[in-house]
């Protein structure tokens, strides 16, 4: 046996959720992981939680899903936190919706006086970087974070990162703002504001005249000249941006923060929630554990899938007498009769006034009709199906623990609907703390059900 198997017959160490919820030294928590895992219902509920445990929590929602604002009854989230009723203990919840273009606005109208805010917000190279421009979105969510925490109102911030595959992009938009504003192109267009009027003009066409005319036959002469106003009215704000992106990080580096990867028991779920943690311990990032939400159970699982079809192949034959030999009996104490067979007794009931002795040494063998037996090798055929999905996920959580043996887990069980209302999320919290790594709880999940983000 490799060092690598003996390590998965070992249980993973289990993610204690009360503990880290309860602690006031934890002041923010990150769900991230690939999308449509779980992430946006995780993060309410652990926000619910946490309220009700007496902490003021504000969630903040990247996710463009309305999903949340409705599982809190709230109308419509948006850019500015709003207080969720129904909080029950002496806490306070609070949920918003990031909103890349307001943010982006409110940047722009706290560091820049009025005049040149004006030139900024009208500009139209502007409006289109701030409505979607690559990464935009990442580094205003980095921006949010630093004002909410910045603000000083709430004990605990709990962020749901974008439903991207690359759900810590996030972490690089610091870097990549930098490598941009220092880039070659930023510097070329922001050399005519530099020298100034018609020298400024003259410097560029004499010195970048190749270099500028192809950019303008990829802009467009219009374009290019939004470009560089913008790029002129926004060069003392540059600065800025990158001292607050770089604090942001800085934070989420710190001991108060907690990172969270959520994660489905599905191999490319797990390989994507595997990166996950190498890259936050890369980035020297604070990993609390992995919520592994949708994982199935059995209140059956002693009959294995194998013995399940062995039996639903002797009951679909035409040898009823081996039913004994798939264990398809009466375990009773010698009653016999028809299971949900016609029954001509008044009450419903099997009578037998005298029903023949059990033998000491066999189980009593049960009739069934054709439409029972067909039923009943239809379900034996479900259960098998069930068994093998939980042997597959069990194989896939295997080699995730023998890969990272020192990540804590939360195994939250599928649900069998949709969370739609606070109650769901208070009691999707309850079930994720009371998980543990073995799957043996029989909680329900965070996110279980299809559809959730």
């Amino acid at each position: 046996m490799t060092p690598n198997q003996a390590r998965a017959l070992d249980p993973a160490p289990a993610l204690e959720v009360d503990p880290l919820l309860d602690d006031p030294a934890t002041r923010i928590i990150v769900c991230c992981g690939a999308g449509g895992v779980g992430k946006t219902t995780t993060a309410a509920a652990l926000g619910v939680r946490a309220a009700e445990r007496g902490r003021k929590v504000v969630v903040l929602t990247i996710d463009p899903a309305r999903r949340l604002a409705q599982s809190m009854g709230i109308d419509r989230l948006d850019n500015v936190p709003r207080r969720v009723d129904g909080i029950e203990g002496g806490g306070e919840l609070h949920a918003m919706m990031l909103d890349m273009k307001r943010t982006f606005d409110e940047i722009v109208e706290a560091h820049a006086d009025p005049e040149r805010a004006r030139a900024i917000l009208g500009n139209p190279f502007y409006q289109s970087l701030s409505a979607g421009f690559a990464g935009t979105q990442e580094y205003m969510a980095m921006e949010k974070l630093g004002q909410l925490q910045a603000r000083d109102e709430w004990d605990l911030i709990v962020v749901d990162t974008p439903p991207s595959r690359s759900a810590l992009d996030f972490l690089d938009a610091p870097k990549r703002l930098g490598s941009f504003l220092d880039g070659t192109f930023i510097k070329l267009l922001m050399a005519p504001a530099k020298v100034g009027g018609r020298a400024g003009l003259k410097f560029l066409n004499v010195g970048m005249s190749m270099m500028t005319g192809t950019l303008g036959k990829l802009l467009g002469g219009q374009l290019l000249r939004d470009v560089q106003t913008f790029v002129a009215a926004m060069d003392t704000m540059f600065g800025g941006f990158r001292t607050r992106a770089d604090a942001t990080y800085r934070l989420l580096q710190a001991p108060g923060t907690a990172f969270l990867v959520v994660a489905a028991p599905e191999r490319d779920a797990l390989r994507e929630a595997a990166y996950f943690v190498e890259r936050l311990a890369a980035e020297r990032m604070p990993l609390a554990g992995l919520v592994l939400n949708r994982v199935h159970e059995s209140g059956a699982a002693r009959l294995s899938a194998e013995r399940a079809l062995a039996a639903a192949e002797v009951l679909d034959g035409e040898h009823a007498e081996n039913l004994d030999e798939c264990r398809i009996v009466d375990q009773g104490d010698g009653k016999t009769g028809v299971r949900g067979g016609h029954d001509d007794s008044p009450s419903g009931a099997t009578t037998s006034p005298e029903p023949p002795p059990a033998s000491p040494t066999s189980d009593a063998l049960v009739e069934v009709s054709p439409a029972v037996a067909q039923v009943t090798a239809g379900l034996l055929r479900l259960h098998a199906e069930r068994m093998q999905v939980l042997a597959r996920e069990r194989r896939t959580r295997d080699r995730f623990a023998a890969l990272h043996p020192e990540v804590a887990v939360a195994e939250v069980a599928a649900l069998p609907g949709d969370v739609h209302d606070l109650a769901g999320l208070r009691a999707i919290g309850d079930r994720l703390a009371t998980a543990n790594a073995s799957g043996d709880a029989t909680a329900g999940g965070a996110g279980a059900t299809g559809g959730t983000r």
